[in-house]
């Protein structure tokens, strides 16, 4: 049964740690909010990479089958969204600021409950994820024959490495926006994240 869990480690770290689209949104939301907003992405990351750890433990050849015919549509939606979301964080980086006040209510991802959800779904729209874990699993026989226990314990594990992972680079984003606390340096990271968010999106629609 350990090993199950040591192997959830391992897969969750090897799906988690080359940073992508999503870590730069990680990144970007702590460095311009809080680390709240950014460990609530971090956790939605998190959270997905479990599901589908645990999604790939149970059922194995059958759902990455059924999810690749959809891959190409997946791909896509994916990469609108983030575009949507490059666009959106240059347009808040670039909009004159609010006059001094009473604080607006914020939109976007500025919150923990809002970026969790939308982190959350995003990283669902990525089949390659349940594929990598699917393969994994059959690779190893034991954690694919083992039963439900040994299935929860490949996913915990899975889902303790991605949390970590994603934890380590929203304090990094932390560390950054403490850094650059000058409105032009926030403005300045805003607009690198959104420029390589759009950018990983064009990688995505060209099957990167």
């Amino acid at each position: 049964m350990t090993g199950a869990f040591l192997a959830g480690l391992v897969a969750g770290y090897g799906v988690a740690v080359p940073v992508g689209a999503i870590a730069i949104l990680i990144l970007g939301l702590s460095a311009r909010t809080s680390f709240r907003v950014g460990a609530a992405a971090a956790l939605g990351v998190a959270t997905a990479d479990g599901l589908y750890a645990a999604v790939a433990a149970l059922g194995g050849a059958a759902v990455a089958g059924r999810l690749t015919p959809i891959a190409g549509p997946l791909r896509w939606v994916a990469a609108g969204v983030l575009l949507a979301l490059a666009a959106h964080g240059a347009w808040r980086a670039l909009r004159p600021p609010a006059p001094a006040g009473p604080s607006p209510a914020r939109g976007g991802l500025d919150t923990p409950a809002r970026a969790f959800g939308a982190i959350l779904a995003l990283t669902l729209l990525n089949p390659a994820t349940v594929i990598y874990f699917a393969a994994l699993v059959l690779g190893r026989g034991d954690a694919a024959g083992a039963g439900p226990r040994a299935a929860a314990l490949f996913t915990l594990g899975a889902f303790l490495a991605s949390a970590s992972w994603q934890l380590v680079i929203a304090g990094g984003g932390t560390l950054i926006g403490r850094a650059l606390t000058g409105r032009r340096g926030r403005r300045a990271t805003a607009l690198l994240s959104s420029a390589i968010i759009a950018a990983l999106a064009v990688t995505t629609l060209l099957g990167g």
